[in-house]
C-alpha cells in the first residue's frame, strides 16, 4: 500500500473528522478515567485497589481471562486449521456460528447458562454445578472471547504456500514435524495476537459473568462486577481507581499487539 501526502481541503477534512472522532470517543473516555482516579491523589487510588474485596475481584478477572484466552489459543489454533484446510459438511455454517459471540449480548449468553445449568434447567442434574459459580463464568469467558483466535489464524493458514509443506513430506518429515518446524512459525505472531485479543475481551467481559456468576463479594465478582457494584454503592473512586488499572493494562496489551503485528508484517515483506 502506497502512502501519499495529504493534499486539498476534502484531504484535511477527512483527516480532521478521524482524529474529532478519535477524540471524542477514544481519548475523552481515558481522560476522565485518569482525572477522576487521580482526583484525591495517589494514596487513596492504591488503598482503594488493595482493599480485600478489589483484590479479590482482580485475581478473579486474571485467572478466568488467563485461562479463557489460553483455552481459545489451543481450541482456535485446531479450530482455523480446521476451518482453512479441511472440506466437510456444514463447513460454512461453522465458519458464520465463530462470529456468534460478536452480535449476541453477554446479558443472553449468561442468562442461557442459567436457563441450561440452574436449579431447574434442562441439564439441572449435570454433575458439575454450573449455575452461579467460577466454573460457569470461565465458560461464558471462553465463549465470548471465542473468535479472535480463530478469526486471526485463518487469512495466515490461506495465505501459506503449499510449497514448504510438500518439501518437508518429500524429505521425509512427519506431519507433527512438519507443523511445527514449518507451519507453526508462520503462525506464531497472528497466535500470540490472536490470544492477547482473547485475554483483553475476557478481562473486560462483564454482562455474562455478572449474570451467570451472581456476582457475589469476594467470591464471583471480577473487576468489572465490582466496578458496577462500587459505582451503585455510591464509591466512585474504586470504581474509577479499577476502571484506571484495567484501562492501563488494555492499553499495555494494544501497545504490545501492535508492536508484534508490525514486526510480523515485516517479516512477511522480507519472506516474499
Amino acid at each position: 500500500m502506497v502512502e501519499r501526502r495529504t493534499n486539498g481541503v476534502v484531504g484535511w477534512l477527512l483527516i480532521a473528522l478521524v482524529l474529532g472522532y478519535a477524540a471524542i470517543l477514544l481519548l475523552a473516555p481515558l481522560v476522565s478515567i485518569i482525572l477522576g482516579a487521580l482526583k484525591n491523589g495517589v494514596e487513596p487510588l492504591i488503598e482503594d485497589l488493595t482493599t480485600p474485596d478489589a483484590l479479590s475481584a482482580l485475581g478473579l478477572s486474571f485467572r478466568l481471562a488467563l485461562l479463557a484466552a489460553l483455552t481459545n489459543g489451543v481450541l482456535g489454533l485446531v479450530s482455523a486449521w480446521v476451518l482453512a484446510r479441511h472440506n466437510f459438511p456444514g463447513r460454512r455454517a461453522l465458519n458464520a456460528l465463530v462470529d456468534m459471540p460478536f452480535v449476541v449480548s453477554p446479558v443472553i449468553v449468561g442468562y442461557v447458562m442459567i436457563v441450561l445449568f440452574g436449579r431447574v434447567g434442562w441439564f439441572a442434574d449435570f454433575p458439575i454445578k454450573l449455575a452461579f459459580s467460577v466454573e460457569a463464568m470461565f465458560v461464558v469467558t471462553v465463549f465470548v472471547s471465542l473468535p479472535f483466535v480463530i478469526r486471526e489464524l485463518q487469512p495466515v493458514l490461506a495465505a501459506l504456500p503449499p510449497e514448504h509443506e510438500e518439501a518437508a513430506y518429500t524429505l521425509g518429515a512427519s506431519r507433527w514435524l512438519t507443523f511445527r518446524r514449518v507451519i507453526f512459525p508462520a503462525l506464531r505472531h497472528a497466535l500470540t495476537v490472536g490470544v492477547m485479543l482473547a485475554l483483553a475481551r475476557a478481562l473486560g467481559e462483564f454482562g455474562a459473568a455478572a449474570i451467570i456468576g451472581g456476582a457475589v463479594e469476594g467470591s464471583t465478582e471480577t473487576a468489572t462486577v465490582f466496578i458496577n457494584r462500587t459505582l451503585l454503592d455510591r464509591n466512585p473512586s474504586a470504581a474509577y481507581a479499577m476502571s484506571l488499572l484495567l484501562g492501563l493494562f488494555a492499553i499495555a496489551l494494544l501497545m504490545i499487539m501492535n508492536y508484534i503485528r508490525h514486526i510480523g508484517g515485516k517479516k512477511h515483506v522480507h519472506t516474499h
